[in-house]
């Protein structure tokens, strides 16, 4: 718009939120093609995994093999940091694979559940890019919280055991480094991507309580949870040999460093064996992040079953509220005059057929009451009896595995921990 001085007004132009949405799938797809997750062609495959062999295998290898030390076999470095790399290289194989093939199958949209088909709706969308953003966060500070960790424990180590040329021992240090922040990115992105799905699907059921409030059909909310519950068991189902596997492996890492700590005859400590402590807490950030989704998950589906039975409640109530006061209105004229060719207290099924005028108004009000609440408790018997939740191959899993799991992976990690951290002289 132009003023009569010749200057002109510029209106800013908001952004459609379909634009700020797909902006913002873009961005993450571009991440996780960064990183080796978008494999959609073979060549793209070939190039991911040939990334990931050089600098998560071969070129650690190569730093831990050749690299020299004087008091290297001493202290047995080389043995425990080629068994960490392992247990590091093993769990970011994992991530690579089963999230990779998901995005080649599914597509980046379905697998979040924020394409047409799939929820992407109007009142979510604000909500979806909050928790890409929430995505984003998550990964960076456990990344640079973990990179912190093992810095300290790398230059620790070229302080003590460093090579007769310093730059040597710097290049060596850096691309350690850079080595052990890809394969954390990798297994961290795998972790956090599947806990942006569970988010994403959370926020689904936790609307849920709000479609209730509208006065629809019984049907389409049966409808509606069937739709949940399909996209339950799609989480489900992708997931699954995903988080047992990853599962599996850190509960078998962190046994075996249980093992080397505790059965070494040798000086264990930071400088040495501080990689345990580094490998413990990463795999462990990870281990949490897919509980966390799986509890969220299970959580909210068996919410379902309380937040149809209080709408129930509620709605019967209400409904009962309603009869009742229209019938003491209308009862008393009812019962004062009884019209003629109206239907008796005591009949027959023959003087029904005979019959040609009844009342309608308080037994329709009877009947719709009565055929609305069977409805009513038809949906919650069957909201209570499908709660569902995440499952591993039938596995339920629900805050009691959670917690079961958790305590036993952080009493690993403690142990590992105070072997390792703690100054040990002999």
């Amino acid at each position: 718009m132009a003023k009569p001085g010749g200057s002109s007004i510029q209106v800013p132009i908001l952004e459609p939120e379909d634009s700020q949405i797909d902006r913002s799938l873009r961005r993450l797809e571009r991440f996780l093609g960064l990183f080796g997750f978008c494999q959609t062609s073979i060549p793209s495959a070939i190039i991911s995994w040939l990334v990931f062999a050089s600098i998560g295998v071969v070129l650690p290898v190569i730093l831990i093999v050749y690299s020299y030390c004087s008091d290297c076999e001493k202290y047995q470095i080389r043995v425990f940091e080629l068994e960490i790399l392992v247990s590091q290289a093993i769990v970011g194989a994992i991530s690579l694979l089963c999230i990779s093939h998901n995005i080649r199958k599914y597509g980046l949209r379905k697998l979040l559940f924020v394409d047409q088909c799939h929820g992407h709706m109007v009142q979510f969308r604000g909500q979806y890019i909050e928790k890409i953003h929430v995505f984003y966060r998550t990964l960076v500070t456990w990344v640079i919280f973990c990179f912190l960790l093992k810095a300290s424990r790398e230059v620790t180590r070229a302080v003590y055991l460093h090579h007769d040329l310093w730059w040597l021992s710097i290049a060596t240090t850096l691309a350690s480094l850079v080595c052990w922040t890809y394969s954390t990115i990798v297994f961290l992105s795998g972790t956090a991507l599947f806990n942006l799905v569970g988010n994403l699907l959370v926020i689904h059921f936790e609307n849920y309580g709000k479609f209730l409030e509208k006065d629809l059909d019984v049907s389409i909310y049966i409808e509606e949870h069937m739709r949940l519950t399909y996209y339950l068991s799609k989480v489900s189902h992708r997931f699954r040999v995903f988080a047992l596997l990853e599962f599996l492996v850190i509960s078998a890492s962190q046994f075996a460093a249980l093992l080397q700590t505790t059965g070494n005859k040798g000086i264990i400590n930071f400088i040495n064996a501080g990689d345990f402590a580094v490998l413990s807490i990463v795999q462990l950030v990870g281990l949490v992040l897919c509980l966390i989704a799986a509890a969220k998950i299970s959580h909210r589906a068996q919410s379902l079953g309380a937040i149809a039975s209080r709408w129930h409640a509620f709605a019967t109530c209400n409904s009962s509220d309603a009869s009742q006061s229209g019938v003491s209105n209308n009862g008393g004229n009812l019962e004062a005059g009884n019209p003629v060719g109206s239907i008796p207290l005591s009949y027959s099924e023959s003087d029904l057929e005979s019959t040609d005028y009844f009342p309608l108004s308080t037994n329709m009000q009877v009947t719709s009451y009565t055929t609305s609440y069977n409805k009513r408790q038809a949906f919650v018997t069957y909201v209570q009896s499908n709660t569902g939740g995440f499952t591993i191959f039938g596995w339920m899993v629900d805050r009691h595995l959670i917690n079961t799991i958790f305590f036993i992976e952080l009493s690993l990690v403690f142990f590992v921990l105070g072997k390792t951290i703690t100054i040990t002289t002999r």
